[in-house]
């Protein structure tokens, strides 16, 4: 499988949206799946944004159209009845074939997302073309009751979007790189699924991320890797 990683950053609008569709059909006769980080359709600071940016799924049928030829998943703040969801979407032959909504919404610090968004409460996986698929969003992945419930669905891939912050600069480089890599390394492995991560970049208000999106085997191995801070789309075989 060819797997494009999509290490964007997204812009606090709806513009997002056109970005992306011009990165899909770049990319999509070299690719088999277009992966973009969390909250790659809205910017990740939305508070109270949400009301006026988020999205209901019709307003994203051109990216349903853009999936009869490529596999996509996106980030995105949906729009449901009265509530705000952070979703992991993933189109497929002209369809929303699944979505995850985050389940655990940090509200710590420098995050307040629990404040804005109301979490999902299952994990599940589905099948696509290519396997079974499980997909997750940033910090469901840092708890180890979700890690048991991966194991229950025995996915093939995982698909993990991220908006990770850098923060921990230390002489030996960046903890919370360190941190999360040996996070999905370590999934990867109790799994035994290859693992797909994707992190965004660029700043928002004060706080910058990091990227280093990266593909792991099922032996808990990296694969390949984007590098720090730079926005970057490649393309490579899983």
């Amino acid at each position: 499988m060819r797997v494009t990683l999509a290490q964007t950053s997204p812009k606090l609008n709806r513009s997002n949206l056109q970005d992306i569709l011009e990165i899909v059909k770049e990319f999509q006769e070299e690719s088999d799946l277009i992966v973009f980080p969390e909250l790659s359709l809205n910017g990740y600071l939305l508070q109270d944004k949400l009301f006026e940016d988020a999205w209901d799924i019709d307003d994203l049928d051109e990216l349903k159209e853009l999936s009869r030829h490529v596999d996509i998943v996106v980030g995105a703040a949906i729009r449901d009845i009265q509530t705000f969801k952070n979703r992991a979407l993933y189109f497929s032959n002209g369809k929303l074939l699944s979505q995850h909504t985050k389940v655990h919404l940090p509200n710590y610090g420098m995050f307040e997302e629990a404040r804005y968004f109301t979490a999902g409460n299952k994990f599940e996986s589905f099948m696509s073309s290519f396997g079974r698929i499980s997909m997750l969003v940033c910090e469901d992945l840092w708890h180890k009751e979700v890690h048991n419930e991966l194991i229950k669905e025995n996915p093939d891939y995982i698909i993990a979007l991220v908006a990770s912050p850098a923060r921990g600069f230390s002489d030996n480089g960046l903890e919370i790189e360190d941190r999360w890599y040996s996070i999905i390394k370590t999934v990867a492995g109790e799994c035994r699924a290859k693992l797909i991560f994707v992190n965004r970049v660029g700043f928002e208000d004060g706080l910058g991320f990091w990227g280093g999106s990266c593909i792991v085997d099922e032996n808990s191995n990296i694969l390949d890797k984007l590098p720090r801070y730079e926005t970057l789309i490649k393309t490579f075989e899983m």
